[in-house]
């Protein structure tokens, strides 16, 4: 009978010892989820962050060439507004197909691997 109860004391530990396991490989994993997006994230905004300065520099320097083409500094900011509302409208309408979708499968894709 005493042989049973070491039998069923030790699965009962080696139960344990495999869920303290389990668990800790989880919170490995977690971790590493959250440190890669985490990286990609601050990555990916760096350089979103440079390429904004770069166009609105560009676009400064862009409307007031447009201006001094058109005889008033004013005419080649409007010129530039009016490029980007257009711009605007195109990405409102197509919003699902260009941003949306590709979104969610970016982050779909990033979850499962």
């Amino acid at each position: 009978m005493e042989e049973k109860f070491k039998y069923i004391d030790s699965l009962l530990n080696s139960a344990e010892t495999y869920s303290k396991t389990s668990i800790e490989l989880i919170k490995l994993k977690t971790v590493d989820k959250v440190a890669d997006g985490t990286s990609s994230f601050v990555a990916y905004a760096a350089v979103i962050i440079a390429l904004v300065l770069f166009f609105i520099t560009l676009n400064f320097g862009l409307a007031l060439w447009i201006g001094a083409f058109m005889g008033h500094s004013y005419l080649g900011f409007f010129v530039v507004a009016a490029f980007y509302a257009l711009i605007g409208i195109l990405l409102f309408i197509f919003r699902n197909k260009w941003i949306k979708k590709p979104l969610n499968d970016s982050m779909i894709n990033q979850m499962l691997n």
